[in-house]
């Protein structure tokens, strides 16, 4: 029964995600941001999709005792800060199936106030 739970939830979180892809795709102007979410920790990274490439990636492993919300308020500072001087400022987000709420929307709203624009 647990099993077929899980099951459930990783092919739901699938549909998601495959929904949502065909309808961003991110270009040099204005890469895609994609959030992912594990037990503990969460990344991010800017993908051009055009040239299939990734532009900037970080992880929230090295940040040690703090809770997973604050995690990846810290992260979305840290990388929004770094998009900044890489000189991009608008980018297309992609939530990567996972819905808008908690880490993810903590995440978003900190990378908006640091200074990127979606």
């Amino acid at each position: 029964m647990i099993k077929d739970m899980a099951k459930h939830r990783r092919l739901q979180r699938a549909k998601r995600k495959a929904r949502v892809r065909k309808k961003i795709s991110g270009t040099p102007e204005r890469p895609r941001l994609t959030v992912t979410r594990s037990l503990k920790n969460i990344t991010a990274q800017l993908v051009d999709d055009v040239n299939n490439r990734s532009l900037l990636q970080m992880g929230s492993v090295k940040f040690d005792k703090m809770t997973k919300t604050e995690k990846s308020e810290k992260l979305a500072t840290l990388f929004a800060e770094k998009a900044v001087t890489l000189g991009i400022t608008s980018v297309v987000f992609d939530r990567s199936g996972y819905l808008y709420h908690g880490r993810v929307k903590a995440f978003a709203e900190k990378a908006r106030e640091a200074g990127l624009k979606f």
